[in-house]
């Protein structure tokens, strides 16, 4: 397999920085797979963040959150979670209720029709996700995800 470097996928006549490389790297590697992850669900009408807010909601297994819990857990954190939802709502996949004991609270779940959603399309997300990381062997995969792990702490830091 051959490896291009960040400089000549993006056109750049210089070279650029080691800490610049990795970050450039990181996101437009995130790129290319959200946007193939997106390919995928192009057919049913839905985002890869909107796909994110289902399992979500899915892994509460009928209890229902809000939006902010919604928001803590997406993967995408720039995402506008009540837009979001809201169209997952126009697509019956996703419903809003009025908490019954604190009123101003609103809660979230997923609908029947939502979970039929999911079991048909997580296996063609499956099989894509497979595809990708299917060209790196289990040691690299650990020591990619060890080492993102290692960034995602060092980010976190203010």
């Amino acid at each position: 397999m051959l490896i291009v470097r960040i400089e000549e996928v993006l056109k750049i006549d210089s070279k650029i920085p080691l800490s610049k490389s990795i970050i450039i790297n990181v996101l437009y590697t995130y790129g290319i797979i959200n946007g193939a992850l997106n390919r995928v669900l192009k057919p049913f009408d839905i985002s890869s963040q909107q796909f994110n807010v289902l399992r979500i909601l899915r892994g509460q297994q009928g209890k229902p959150v809000n939006l902010g819990m919604v928001q803590d857990r997406m993967i995408n954190k720039m995402s506008n979670t009540t837009r979001l939802v809201d169209k997952l709502i126009e697509k019956n996949l996703v419903e809003k209720s009025t908490d019954t004991v604190n009123r101003r609270k609103i809660d979230i779940r997923i609908t029947t029709e939502g979970l039929d959603f999911l079991n048909d399309v997580d296996a063609l997300i499956d099989t894509k996700e497979v595809e990708i990381a299917s060209q790196i062997t289990k040691d690299e995969a650990l020591e990619l995800i060890r080492l993102l792990g290692k960034l995602r702490l060092i980010a976190h830091t203010p």
